[in-house]
């Protein structure tokens, strides 16, 4: 069997590919400083730090107001993501696998949270979740945070649906199945890696969305990007280096786990 040689890249493409480590640098490096400065003995955000020590992580889970709000955080991720996987589930299949009417006016509506600018949609959300007395609410929460996440769930699931061979419906169907036996035993199983790609980017936006979850968040019930602003501008210390920490890992697993689902999916 013949093999191509490596082709050398021209000179543009090597600029292409420095621009674009430059720019990954550019991003990374401020994670890479912030992961040290968590375990410097410092009681203050120091960089070089100094000595080693795991005192502020022990800090963050020994504080109520940290747990509270990484708890509200939490239960608002998980409530988002089962309801954004149902409704975008839902609207893949619809605008995917039927004729409706004014689809792309639909799907631009959906997409629509992607492309306003956050503090406009944050503003928007205050103002109608006031006049409701909802503001603080987990219900509030997880409507604005749904209506970000929904699109992702969207793309991934009509990205498998678009390559679906739809004989297979037609096969079970002929074979006496009914609709919810075909959706359950057929469209389900082809469907699921898109649907869990969608899911765990539900929850990562949920929990680490930051403009929204600082204008909903009440004097009690506050997200922990709330408490994170807090702190920041009150009471600076190592702590915020390592719920920053914890929390580019947690992104970075739910990242590994997509990028695992793809991969499995190929």
């Amino acid at each position: 069997m013949e093999t191509t040689p490596a082709r050398m890249l021209s000179g543009f493409e090597w600029l292409m590919l420095a621009l674009a480590i430059a720019v990954a640098a550019f991003l990374i490096l401020p994670t890479l400083i912030i992961v040290p400065m968590s375990f410097g003995t410092d009681g203050y955000l120091n960089f070089p730090p100094r000595g080693f020590t795991f005192r502020w992580y022990g800090e963050f889970f020994n504080d109520g107001d940290w747990l509270r709000a990484a708890w509200f955080s939490l239960k608002v991720g998980v409530l988002t993501t089962v309801v954004s996987v149902v409704l975008g589930t839902a609207a893949a299949l619809a605008l995917t696998r039927s004729r409706v009417p004014f689809g792309g006016l639909m799907q631009l509506v959906i997409i629509m949270p992607m492309i306003l600018p956050q503090i406009v949609v944050a503003i928007a959300l205050l103002l109608f979740y006031q006049q409701l007395g909802m503001v603080g609410s987990i219900a509030a929460f997880v409507a604005s945070h749904a209506c970000l996440a929904i699109p992702f769930v969207l793309f991934s699931v009509s990205a498998i649906l678009k390559r679906y061979d739809v004989d297979l419906d037609a096969a079970a169907y002929v074979c006496g199945a009914d609709r919810f036996t075909i959706f359950r035993r057929i469209t389900l199983p082809i469907i699921w890696p898109g649907i869990a790609s969608g899911a765990l980017f539900s929850f990562l936006i949920s929990f680490d969305e930051a403009v929204i979850s600082f204008f909903l968040s009440g004097v009690s019930d506050k997200a922990i990007a709330r408490k994170f602003f807090e702190d920041v501008e009150l009471n600076v210390t190592p702590v915020l280096a390592a719920v920053a920490t914890l929390l580019t890992l947690a992104t970075i697993l739910v990242l590994a786990a997509t990028a695992f689902l793809k991969s499995d999916r190929k």
